[in-house]
Order: structure tokens, then sequence, then C-alpha cells
């Protein structure tokens, strides 16, 4: 399970077998949250028990690192084909 970078305690991720569309799955104390990331924005897909205004600080946290993220994915899935 790759991990992208770590911030006030979340974990930004993506496992090594996933799927398109482009997403992150970010974790923190066993709650979970999955961000849908493309060059046009950011979306939430799903919310696994964390609090909103956890949710709120991820989504500036995804939006911030867009590019990383992109980056980061892209990467992987060409490298590993």
């Amino acid at each position: 399970m790759p991990e992208i970078f770590r911030q006030s305690g979340f974990i930004f991720k993506f496992y090594s077998d996933d799927h398109e569309p482009i997403h992150v799955h970010i974790v923190k104390a066993g709650k979970e949250v999955i961000f849908e990331v493309s060059e046009t924005g950011i979306r939430l897909r799903n919310n696994y028990g964390m609090k909103n205004s956890d949710v709120k600080t991820i989504a500036t946290l995804v939006q911030e690192n867009k590019a990383l993220i992109i980056k980061t994915w892209t990467d992987f899935f060409i490298y590993k084909k």
C-alpha cells in the first residue's frame, strides 16, 4: 500500500491494486475517507467514521497536494505496467 505523505496525523495512501478514477485513501485512528482527485478538482467519495471537521481539513490537504497525489498515482501505475 503506497503511502503518498503524512500530515497532521493523517496518512494519505492508495492500494497497489487500486482502480481508476484516481483517488486517495486517508486514514487516522481507524477512520477513513476516500477522495477522488483530478486536474479539475476533488470529490469526497466515502466517509467511514471521520468527523466533519477532519473531512474539511483533509479536503484542504488533498486540494493543496492534488498535483503530488496525481503524480504519485500516475508514476506508480505506469511504472508497475
